[in-house]
């Protein structure tokens, strides 16, 4: 997934978030900084919210349904993945029972693939995310040095 492809997605899910909140046209402008006429050629495919309002969007309405189910979970994993290329922080998860399958473990660490965006994901034994990225070869890369370092 590129960003365009994250500001693609979430400008096709504005009017259901908008919808599922309950707001008008009128209130959804106001809370995203954009005026009402371009809320109305966003919803009609006309326009795009760009990446930093695709990213207010996700940061203010994280709790949306519409968005978990678009993205396999928060999205807030999937914008710093993209903002950073290769992610690296120790925010504790739910551990992936939802939107996520196994593909390695190695020692205390495990790597995960998200099931609907396809990014991968490091955990640590205590469902800490200390990594992520869609480059699965970094993935494995930083897989084995956290391995390494454990040994060390």
């Amino acid at each position: 997934m590129t960003k365009n492809d994250f500001i693609k997605k979430v400008d096709e899910k504005l009017k259901l978030i908008r919808i599922e909140s309950d707001y008008t046209q009128d209130k959804m402008a106001e809370i995203l900084g954009i005026s009402k006429k371009t809320m109305v050629q966003i919803e009609k495919g006309r326009s795009t919210l760009g990446w930093s309002g695709a990213v207010v969007l996700c940061t203010i309405f994280r709790n949306s349904e519409v968005l978990e189910l678009t993205f396999g979970g928060h999205p807030q994993d999937i914008i710093l993945t993209l903002a950073f290329t290769d992610y690296e922080g120790k925010e504790k998860t739910l551990g992936g029972k939802r939107w996520w399958s196994n593909i390695k473990e190695i020692d205390k660490f495990r790597v995960q693939q998200n099931i609907i965006s396809g990014h991968y994901r490091i955990l640590d034994d205590q469902d800490r995310r200390i990594s992520s990225s869609f480059d699965y070869e970094y993935i494995k890369k930083r897989l084995q040095e956290l391995s390494e370092e454990g040994e060390g």
